[in-house]
């Protein structure tokens, strides 16, 4: 418990450092904006993006943040520890690559049963993500179909099993109109439900988006 709470006080020591560098990047930002004759540019910003993102990964180092441990023992505490993951995982990533916490939280929940799935259980897989490289990627096997030329992937962790959904989000053509919608969301604070309009390829139930969307907003609550 008192790690669990050292931990927590260096994710919020470091979130307060990180919304005052927001403050400043925000205020550089529209400097370039305005001194730009309102068209910014376009380098300045992309170097203000990196150097923020450098000292924040720099900040992560000096508090000695480690990827926390996955423990859980019900719904509440699954999605508790699957939120330090990505509080996390978001920290270590490039600011423009970043998913939303409630997002992931909610598919987190649907996908493994808060974490009680037999891929979640014994495989540490939270999304049911599949592979067809059999003969090098850890997988396993669906009891229903044990002959099927794909697995479901293996991970050392929870999260990174996590990890790996936000990199399949940042970088299949699938989901280009999930990265185009989260690029809006973050430059002008838009409607968070639109990118999991565009997360449709992640399942076969026509349902999938109106299922994580009444998700995300129960998760938002302790988001």
């Amino acid at each position: 418990m008192i790690k669990k709470d050292n931990e927590q006080k260096k994710i919020n020591s470091l979130f307060k450092w990180i919304f005052a560098t927001v403050l400043v990047m925000t205020i550089g930002i529209g400097g370039a904006f305005f001194g730009g004759t309102f068209y910014p540019n376009i380098w300045t910003v992309d170097k203000l993006q990196k150097q923020f993102q450098k000292q924040e990964l720099n900040e992560v180092h000096l508090l000695g943040l480690e990827e926390p441990e996955f423990e859980f023992t019900d719904k509440q505490t699954f999605l508790e520890t699957t939120r330090r993951c990505v509080q996390y995982l978001n920290y270590t990533t490039d600011r423009l690559s970043r998913v939303p916490t409630s997002i992931i939280m909610a598919m987190a929940g649907v996908e493994s049963g808060y974490g009680t799935s037999r891929f979640a259980t014994e495989g540490n897989a939270l999304f049911g993500v599949r592979t067809w490289d059999l003969d090098n990627v850890p997988h396993m096997k669906a009891k229903g179909n044990p002959d099927a030329p794909w697995g479901v992937k293996k991970y050392e962790t929870k999260c990174d099993s996590v990890q790996d959904m936000m990199r399949i989000l940042n970088n299949l053509h699938f989901y280009e109109k999930f990265r185009e919608a989260r690029t809006m969301y973050y430059a002008f604070r838009g409607d968070l439900y639109k990118m999991v309009d565009h997360l449709t390829a992640w399942s076969t139930n026509p349902d999938y988006t109106d299922l994580i969307k009444n998700r995300v907003q129960h998760v938002s609550l302790i988001d």
